[in-house]
């Protein structure tokens, strides 16, 4: 069989993209939500972007074992909250030391 020649899931992945880059962009500078309204809609907007990125270009759903992926994603999310969590944590504790 004859693999496709156009790639249309990476360009569909880059539209994808770019809408919702855009979108994050308008929410922030064009609307008079209450800060804490903005961050959860670009938070959001983010979780679909990494969702994007995840199946359209890092092929997460292809592939013979679904829980080697499911255990990398958990792994990842883990030391993504454990670094920023932690950068968090230094930067506000400090000025303890001076």
């Amino acid at each position: 069989m004859l693999k496709r020649q156009f790639p249309l899931n990476h360009v569909v992945g880059f539209l994808l993209s770019i809408v919702l880059t855009i979108l994050a962009a308008l929410v922030a500078m064009q609307t008079d939500f209450a800060s804490n309204i903005k961050m959860w809609i670009i938070g959001t907007l983010a979780v679909f972007q990494a969702l994007v990125q995840l199946i359209m270009f890092m092929h997460i759903t292809e592939g013979k074992s679904g829980q080697i992926n499911i255990i990398n994603i958990v792994y990842s999310v883990f030391l993504a909250v454990v670094i920023v969590a932690g950068s968090i944590w230094i930067l506000t504790t400090g000025h303890a030391a001076h």
